[in-house]
């Protein structure tokens, strides 16, 4: 599966650490920022693809689960560390779930939000996949 782990450089110090997200850390230019925080450890978010949008998912706080389907194999992937980022290509299903208490989603989009570019039925994703 083409999802990839990305190491956000780091800057340690005795006062606390820095990430840094510039230059060529991710492989497109930033248009959409957004976050999801207080949900419900028993709930779900995500549940669809993007067309052409990519996206990198970074557990900013606590920690959460993202399920990835490429329409042939299924990964799961724990995110738990600010300074790693799951950088999603474009035609990846994805669910993400098991929030841990205070956790915090940031999102950097390659594209601004358009509904046309989201697949949201499993179906139609299959369809188009295979």
């Amino acid at each position: 599966m083409d999802y990839k782990i990305i190491d956000i450089p780091k800057i340690t110090d005795p006062r606390g650490n820095l990430a840094v997200l510039e230059k060529d850390t991710i492989p497109y230019k930033i248009q959409r920022v957004y976050y999801l925080y207080d949900v419900p450890s028993d709930s779900h978010r995500g549940g669809h693809a993007h067309k052409e949008c990519m996206e990198l998912l970074i557990a900013v706080s606590g920690s959460f689960t993202v399920e990835l389907d490429n329409g042939k194999e299924k990964q799961t992937v724990r995110l738990n560390k600010p300074n790693k980022g799951l950088l999603i290509p474009t035609m990846i299903w994805r669910e993400l779930s098991d929030f841990s208490s205070g956790a915090m989603c940031l999102v950097l989009a390659s594209h601004e939000f358009e509904e046309v570019d989201y697949i949201r039925d499993k179906e139609v994703f299959y369809s188009k996949s295979s």
